[in-house]
C-alpha cells in the first residue's frame, strides 16, 4: 500500500525552498526600492533574480506532486496492456514498422563495415573499402637566431627525396 500524502504533497523540501527564495527575494527587492542606499539598483536586480530562481523550486515541487495512474503510464513507459497482447492495433503496427526500419539501418551499417558512430557519409554510402591512412614524415632543421647561411632540408617520403627551401624568421631586438 502506498503512503497517502496530504497538505504539501511529496516534495515538501522543494516547497519550503521555493517559499524561502520568494521571501528573501521580495525582502531584497523591497530594501532596494525603499531604503536610500547608493547600490539600490543592485538590490532591485538581485531581488528579482532570486524571485526568478524560486521558480525552479516551484516547478520541482509541482512536477514532483503530479499523480498519474499506472493505467495511463502503460503506453508512455513501454509497459504493454495485459488484455490486448504485445502487438495489436495501430500502436502495434507502428512498433513493428519502427523496429524493422531501425534494425534494417543497423544491419546495413554493419554490412558496409562502418563502425558505429565513425566514418563519413561518403565512405558509408560508397560501400567500398574503408580509407587507409598514410603517415608522412617531415624533417625539421633547427636554427640559431643569427644564422645567415641558407640550408635545405631533405625529407624522404615514399622513396622520393623532397628538397625544402630554408626559411628564416625575423625577431625584433628587445
Amino acid at each position: 500500500m502506498e503512503p497517502v500524502y496530504r497538505g504539501l504533497g511529496r516534495c515538501v523540501c522543494c516547497f519550503w525552498l521555493a517559499v524561502a527564495f520568494d521571501i528573501v527575494g521580495l525582502l531584497v527587492l523591497l530594501i532596494g526600492v525603499f531604503v536610500n542606499v547608493f547600490f539600490y539598483d543592485l538590490l532591485i536586480y538581485a531581488g528579482a533574480i532570486v524571485i526568478f530562481l524560486s521558480l525552479i523550486w516551484w516547478v520541482f515541487w509541482y512536477s514532483g506532486n503530479i499523480e498519474v495512474p499506472p493505467a495511463e503510464l502503460e503506453d508512455d513507459v513501454g509497459l504493454l496492456k495485459k488484455d490486448k497482447g504485445a502487438l495489436s492495433g495501430i500502436g502495434g503496427a507502428v512498433r513493428r514498422l519502427s523496429s524493422r526500419v531501425s534494425s534494417g539501418i543497423r544491419t546495413s551499417l554493419r554490412r558496409n563495415g562502418a563502425p558505429s558512430g565513425t566514418g563519413t557519409r561518403a565512405q558509408r554510402s560508397a560501400g567500398g573499402p574503408p580509407a587507409v591512412e598514410q603517415q608522412v614524415t617531415v624533417a625539421m632543421a633547427t636554427m640559431t637566431p643569427h644564422e645567415d647561411t641558407p640550408h635545405s632540408a631533405v625529407s624522404s617520403v615514399a622513396n622520393c627525396d623532397v628538397e625544402m627551401p630554408h626559411t628564416t624568421t625575423e625577431t625584433s631586438p628587445t
